[in-house]
């Protein structure tokens, strides 16, 4: 457990679900809960890497964090204030201290608008600079993410995917944030930039004492950049801990299914591949138990019937699975 007074975002017992009624007169049916009794902690100047396959609930944390999604229980306490009991007042000053950034750039940039219109944006909203002041904070928010001025004349049909994401970036940055939410930053570019749109993202951490949290289903990039990763499945953190505890070490079954997959760049290595049994559930309706238990190739008759604790494997590396009940 952190120190309340490191943390800038607490999350806690977070509960999100999803109507899935397709109209007024069909029949009703069970909310769809993506997260259940969810809690996160992140410290100031950290980067959380978030991972999980698809549908496990990740960038529907994200969402909710930015307040785009509503929760339905919980807290999510943002230096020491709970986010969903803010007002319009404190909501305005919530969004900028915390941005969250989309995983396509090119979806989240308006294709009528100039750069300098989409990065000055924020700048119009939220502050009382006047046109040139504007100007000048645009040209250089740009220069800091390795663009030149002239791209503010540029519409967004006119750059690359990574000159894109730096543009996203630029705009992200405007009101000098504490937290930035990143879904998938890297997934819509090629890997020589996505090099380099992470050691920019590095960069701009430590000349700006940015907070992250990031998610990938890149294990490559989170073990790139992060400082802790959490694991989920079906809504639920299955391990987490400083990222080099939890790739050296991996304790969970899903944890090491999902490390296993990941190609390792050395022909004289391989690793040793875990193939999961049958598909994620549907979750809606998730298993008793582990929810883990349908898939997972070590799981007894306990993991069937008894939700497991979690265990401590190392310093803040904890992992929920019965079979580490044994060795603790």
């Amino acid at each position: 457990m952190n120190n309340p007074s490191e943390l800038l975002l607490d999350v806690r017992n977070l509960r999100v679900e999803y109507n899935t009624s397709r109209g007024l007169f069909a029949e009703s049916r069970p909310a769809l809960r993506v997260l259940d009794n969810f809690d996160l902690e992140v410290p100031k100047g950290e980067t959380l890497g978030v991972v999980g396959e698809s549908g496990c609930g990740k960038t529907s944390l994200a969402q909710t964090i930015a307040r785009f999604v509503p929760a339905c229980g919980g807290e999510i306490m943002f230096e020491g204030k709970n986010v969903l009991e803010f007002d319009k007042a404190s909501m305005r000053k919530y969004r900028k201290d915390m941005q969250l950034v989309f995983q396509n750039p090119m979806s989240s940039l308006n294709p009528r608008m100039k750069v300098r219109t989409i990065v000055g944006e924020p700048l119009v909203t939220h502050t009382n600079l006047d046109r040139t002041a504007r100007v000048a904070r645009v040209s250089k928010l740009l220069e800091e993410t390795g663009l030149q001025s002239d791209y503010m004349d540029r519409y967004p049909n006119e750059l690359s995917g990574g000159q894109a994401q730096r543009v996203v970036l630029a705009r992200a940055l405007a009101l000098n944030p504490k937290l930035l939410l990143l879904d998938e930053p890297t997934s819509a570019l090629d890997v020589s930039v996505q090099a380099q749109i992470l050691n920019l993202l590095k960069k701009l951490q430590n000349d700006h004492n940015l907070t992250y949290m990031i998610i990938s289903h890149s294990l490559t990039v989170v073990e790139h950049i992060s400082d802790r990763i959490a694991v989920l499945y079906l809504g639920e953190i299955v391990e987490q801990g400083p990222c080099g505890s939890v790739f050296d070490k991996p304790s969970h079954p899903y944890t090491q299914a999902l490390f296993s997959s990941t190609p390792i760049p050395d022909p004289n290595h391989q690793r040793q591949r875990v193939n999961l049994i049958g598909t994620v559930p549907n979750i809606a309706k998730p298993p008793t138990g582990c929810r883990f238990h349908t898939r997972c190739p070590e799981a007894m008759e306990i993991c069937h019937k008894v939700k497991p604790q979690t265990h401590t494997i190392a310093d803040q590396h904890t992992s929920a699975c019965h079979l580490l009940a044994d060795s603790h």
